[in-house]
């Protein structure tokens, strides 16, 4: 059977499985996802038995399938990404429902042409010679047991043995015999097979997070039989670790592939093989961790295929499966392996409490092996200890910490040391939260004096060696990228490592103070030790009712916080250069010692809540003199006067989700002598916010204005060309915008151009040409059709990205400006895929 339509199965299973997740949360598809479940489990079972036939199909009929599957493939994506979908983007939703309208019409005409029936058909008839097929994998299963020998799985038996405790499963090396379990990993082998099967030879990987079982999926594919079979029993497992002799697996490669396997040196290895008719050999380098020890084994190899396993992404992005954690059913079923000695839990034990412990380690096997052992035969007293610890980021016991935290901190080997503090300070936000971009690239350039070329490259960094996770956006590292809606997520043991690295010595004398996560109320140690200054340079503060957070960083995770009590917490952390509130409530009472941090850098205040929340004490900014970067999320702005004392050294401002009310519109407020060196301002879905002062052309300082989903923005200002270093406006998903002022074109500085989604605007300004410095322009979903005679003197633009049904209107510009693309882009949300 075709590696194609061995995925269909698996693929329908997953986009069933995303439909109802949005028949549950998003009711606005409901009807929709409610019907294309009824079809696709309708299809299901038939899917099923063609899946699991082992009937070799005919072309045709692979051909067949693989259309379903590449359907059913693109329709998880589109479920992904009504999942993903923000509920107050109503033009996104209604063009999300018209696609999966599609989607329903291609599954019921491809039911409707009965092919499936028509392929089941051919199975049957075909039974017969499945068994010859069957036949072939017994052999091979049977010669693969009497070459492994005595190999122990599970304390006793053969592989056979171990098949029974469970089929197609996950082993996980541990220090003793019994302590070896399973659960499985059959998805991630498919995938692994579909990407060698698929081509003839190259560099393939496997990535993970330390202990997500990378090694035990590596060591399944050496010994599965349908890899062994591809490859002719040619296969050669090596393990490279941390300190490899390179000398000596470079000679093992060699002698394998070249069958010279008697040398003992390779005198050049800069070769290139001739031995006549190439055979199919596979190459598995387990536990590589640097690029070069990568590059000096597989340089210059004869033809083969070479399956690298690594913390750190080495191969290509699109030729890598990146592992993932144990679905909750595998997860709970591997937790109680190690602690009971079965895949359930064990009649009369508190079921809520093992689900709960086992929830602590977020999926992972090595943590769920290792806590899952250090509790066997304790007391259910016991347990609740455990899972109190676990929950603040302590280990379980000292069986844990050595076992499980040790092999992960091994994951920070080889960062140099501003890498090692950029992932500590991931431990400072709360856990199960995105994280801004915006505000963590904007944190280590002011914590650790970082440029934002380099602090990207650092966030980019531990992304590859899976210390993070950077969700995928076409935005990232892009010259004029801006990062305030994208986000990044991290595993909840990687921050429990940063907590735990971070949590050592005298509570005072700590580089980092953290609670990592929300308590009923903060701990008594940290009022008892108020009379003392703490030194931490971050602060987490995690406050059921009312949480908080500071020092150099600090950050607070409140609730309700209108009556929180701080007279017990007269806190003094002069060090503070960061602090992040974070919390749930309408209205919030800032921290009376904020007022004492006056070497406070960076400020963010997030509001998590369903609606805005009014701050209280927000005078107490007088006080911050130093700072630069400030970040206002679902809060009510507070009122602007000319009174007002002015943030000197504020350089960067954004405005998510909040409520402008009459914060611009005092009348005579001049911002610009409030915020007289502000040089970066975004306001994104502020949907109250209906003009801009005036006065904000007075920021002769300003070099980037982003004002993003604002739906009643209706003017700018005319006298914009007062921007003198203005480089970069962004004006995307205004609708209400129906023009940009003509005095847009006498900014000298202006570099890029975003008014992409202004569905009301119809033309460009008549004098753009003189945007000498202009090189980028992004007018997607803009219905501009109009010809601009001037645009010909736009001698710097070099990209213009538009719909196809405008782009005639650049043709004699890009004819007369050297070097000019027009990205006729297809539209956002285009149905044409549906299509295929």
């Amino acid at each position: 059977m075709d590696v194609t339509d061995f995925f269909t199965g698996e693929i329908a299973t997953e986009l069933l499985k995303q439909l109802v997740l949005i028949s549950a949360k998003a009711w606005k598809y409901k009807s929709i996802a409610d019907r294309l479940i009824i079809l696709i489990e309708t299809i299901q079972p038939t899917i099923h038995e063609i899946q699991y036939s082992g009937v070799e199909l005919p072309p045709h009929r692979q051909a067949q399938i693989g259309m379903l599957a590449g359907t059913l493939e693109k329709g998880k994506k589109l479920t992904e990404r009504v999942l993903s979908s923000r509920r107050w983007n109503m033009y996104r939703q209604f063009t999300l429902a018209k696609k999966m309208e599609k989607l329903e019409k291609t599954i019921s005409d491809f039911m409707k042409n009965q092919i499936l029936t028509h392929i089941l058909a051919d199975v049957h008839q075909h039974r017969a010679n499945a068994d010859v097929r069957f036949d072939r994998v017994e052999r091979s299963l049977t010669g693969l047991e009497e070459q492994l020998g005595s190999m122990k799985i599970g304390g006793g038996g053969m592989i056979t043995d171990a098949m029974k405790i469970a089929e197609a499963t996950m082993e996980i090396e541990t220090s003793s015999d019994d302590e070896k379990f399973g659960v499985g990993l059959e998805m991630g082998k498919r995938k692994v097979k579909k990407m060698m099967f698929n081509a003839e030879g190259g560099l393939f990987g496997i990535s993970g997070m330390g202990g997500v079982g990378k090694t035990t999926l590596a060591r399944d594919l050496e010994h599965d039989n349908e890899v062994r079979c591809y490859f002719e029993n040619r296969i050669l497992f090596l393990t490279v670790s941390q300190s490899p002799i390179l000398d000596e697996l470079r000679t093992r490669i060699w002698g394998f592939l070249t069958g010279c396997e008697s040398v003992n040196n390779v005198p050049d290895w800069n070769l290139q093989y001739n031995g006549g008719v190439k055979t199919k050999k596979l190459v598995i380098l387990d536990d590589v961790w640097t690029r070069k020890a990568l590059d000096s084994l597989t340089s210059n190899l004869p033809s083969c295929t070479i399956l690298v396993v690594s913390r750190s992404k080495l191969a290509d992005p699109n030729a890598t499966y990146d592992v993932e954690v144990l679905r909750e059913d595998e997860a709970i079923s591997l937790f109680c392996l190690c602690a009971f000695g079965q895949k359930t839990i064990p009649p009369g034990f508190d079921k809520d409490l093992v689900k709960k412990v086992a929830g602590e380690c977020k999926g992972l096997p090595l943590a769920l092996k290792v806590t899952g052992a250090s509790l066997k035969d304790r007391p259910e007293m016991y347990w609740q200890g455990a899972l109190q610890r676990l929950s603040k980021g302590e280990p379980a016991d000292e069986t844990h910490e050595t076992r499980l935290l040790l092999h992960m901190e091994a994951s920070l080997t080889g960062l140099d040391e501003t890498a090692r503090e950029c992932f500590l300070d991931l431990g400072a936000f709360p856990e199960d939260r995105k994280i801004p971009v915006d505000i963590l690239i904007n944190m280590w350039i002011e914590v650790h004096d970082l440029d934002e070329a380099v602090a990207f490259a650092t966030l980019v960094d531990l992304s590859h060696k899976n210390l993070l996770t950077l969700g995928k956006d076409p935005r990232l590292g892009s010259t004029y990228a801006s990062y305030y809606d994208v986000f990044v997520t991290q595993h909840d043991v990687l921050r429990d490592l940063a907590l735990h690295l971070s949590n050592k010595g005298k509570i005072n004398r700590r580089k980092r103070l953290l609670m990592p996560k929300r308590e009923k109320e903060l701990p008594k140690t940290w009022g008892k030790n108020c009379d003392e200054e703490y030194n931490a340079e971050i602060v987490l503060l995690s406050y059921n009712h009312k949480d908080h957070n500071v020092d150099r960083l600090c950050v607070f995770v409140a609730g309700e916080m209108d009556d929180m009590d701080w007279s017990d917490f007269d806190m003094d952390f002069p060090k503070a250069e960061v602090l992040l509130l974070n919390f749930s409530s309408d209205k919030y009472v800032l921290p009376p010692f904020l007022s004492k941090m006056t070497r406070l850098k960076v400020l963010v205040i997030i509001n998590n809540g369903m609606s805005p929340a009014i701050l209280r004490d927000f005078s107490m900014f007088a006080n911050l003199s130093k700072l630069r970067s400030l970040w206002l999320e679902r809060v009510h702005v507070p009122e602007l006067y000319n009174t007002t004392i002015p943030m000197k050294h504020l350089h960067k401002m954004s405005l998510i989700l909040c409520k402008i009310n009459n914060s611009f519109d005092q009348t005579g407020v001049d911002v610009s002598s409030i915020f007289p060196k502000l040089g970066d301002l975004t306001i994104d879905h502020c949907d109250d916010l209906v003009t801009l002062p005036s006065s904000i052309c007075k920021m002769t300082s300003l070099n980037s204005l982003s004002i993003t989903n604002c739906p009643r923005l209706g003017e700018l200002p005319k006298n914009l060309s007062k921007l003198l270093a203005l480089e970069l406006l962004r004006l995307y998903a205004c609708p209400e915008l129906k023009a940009l002022p003509d005095e847009i074109c006498e900014l000298p500085q202006l570099k890029y151009l975003d008014i992409s989604q202004c569905v009301s605007m119809s033309c460009l300004p008549e004098d753009i040409g003189k945007l000498k410095t202009l090189e980028k322009i992004d007018m997607r979903e803009c219905y501009i059709s109009g010809r601009v005679k001037s645009a010909v003197s736009l001698e710097s633009l070099r990209h213009v990205i538009c719909d196809k049904d405008v782009a005639f209107i650049w043709e004699e510009v890009e004819r007369a400006v050297p070097g000019l693309k027009v990205e006729a882009a297809e539209k956002c949300f285009s149905l044409d895929w549906l299509d295929e």
